[in-house]
């Protein structure tokens, strides 16, 4: 039996998760959001998105500030940082059913295992977002680039979960693709996190453009790039060294775009930096591959941090 949604809870009212939920809310999806800090901003005036692939507003989201008010749906969306999952444990369970699936759009690696032991690995999707996004605004997203989403199951079992989900989320305007190795979509994602996010902090919180207008720093995002792609080939994964001028290229014409993990840096906010630094590098040692670059950019991440404080 194929399987089919007809409800989604978003877990996780951030960039992210307003931006894809509000798209398939727009469509005529059935998504119940999950808030917090934007509750009231959001119950009073909607939902707000400019975007480089069509403006809309949402006037009324169907908001709520509980699980337990959302209650039973078909797909839950986790589009919260990384850093939020010891959550999971109390808001999953009110959102589950029997045949209720769980798709992470989080970064970096070991997310699909986090839900896998909370709900089961045959529930688990991931989801990777292509896509240069901000929070503006309480109820305000901007789009600025890109949003194609990369969509794979944890553990393949027929009933066609992740082709399901990319065509709902292309008649929701979102360029997507049923990915038939999920754990290669994550790697390739990191080709691009790993300096761009990475060095946006290290360097005290800059933007891309500042990165890439240095010939030493864009030397060492290739350096780090290279690293990323020979690991993930050391895991068994087919990452081409063509990823390295693709995303530099790509990221040019962003002007001064500011990654997540930047804005997360500077508002004082947790850093992800388990999921998109730790653990590939901890993957990347088991395998027997060295990332010099990679470490000394992990110490120099940790040591903002501790500046910080």
């Amino acid at each position: 039996m194929r399987w089919e949604f007809n409800s989604v809870a978003l877990i996780g009212a951030g960039a992210v998760g307003l931006y894809y939920g509000g798209r398939l809310a727009h469509a005529g999806e059935n998504v119940r959001f999950l808030l917090r800090a934007d509750f009231e901003t959001i119950a009073r005036d909607g939902l707000r998105v400019d975007s480089v692939h069509g403006d809309f507003r949402l006037p009324q989201v169907a908001g709520f500030q509980t699980a337990e008010e959302i209650g039973q749906v078909d797909l839950v969306i986790v589009a919260w940082k990384a850093t939020a999952n010891a959550h999971l444990v109390s808001v999953l369970p009110p959102l589950l059913h029997a045949n209720t699936q769980v798709l992470t759009l989080q970064n970096g690696l070991g997310n699909c295992e986090a839900l896998a032991e909370l709900v089961g690995p045959e529930r688990v999707l991931g989801g990777l977002c292509f896509v240069c996004i901000n929070r503006v605004a309480s109820g305000h997203v901007r789009h600025s680039a890109g949003g194609r989403v990369a969509l794979g199951e944890w553990q393949a079992d027929g009933r066609g979960r992740a082709p399901e989900l990319a065509r709902r989320f292309k008649a929701a305007g979102i360029p997507s693709e049923a990915a038939s190795n999920l754990a290669q979509s994550q790697w390739e994602k990191l080709v691009w996190n790993v300096p761009f996010n990475g060095l946006a902090v290290a360097e005290g919180g800059v933007t891309t453009d500042v990165l890439l207008a240095s010939p030493a720093t864009e030397a060492e995002i290739r350096s780090l790039m290279a690293e990323v792609i020979a690991a993930a080939r050391a895991l068994g994964l087919e990452l081409s060294a063509d990823l390295i001028d693709f995303n530099v290229n790509r990221t040019r014409p962003m002007g001064p775009y500011r990654p997540s993990s930047m804005i997360d840096f500077l508002d004082g906010h947790e850093v992800e930096i388990g999921p998109i630094w730790e653990e590939p590098l901890r993957r990347a040692q088991q395998a027997g591959v060295p990332m010099p670059h990679l470490e000394d950019l992990l110490g120099r991440i940790r040591a903002r941090l501790a500046e910080r404080g």
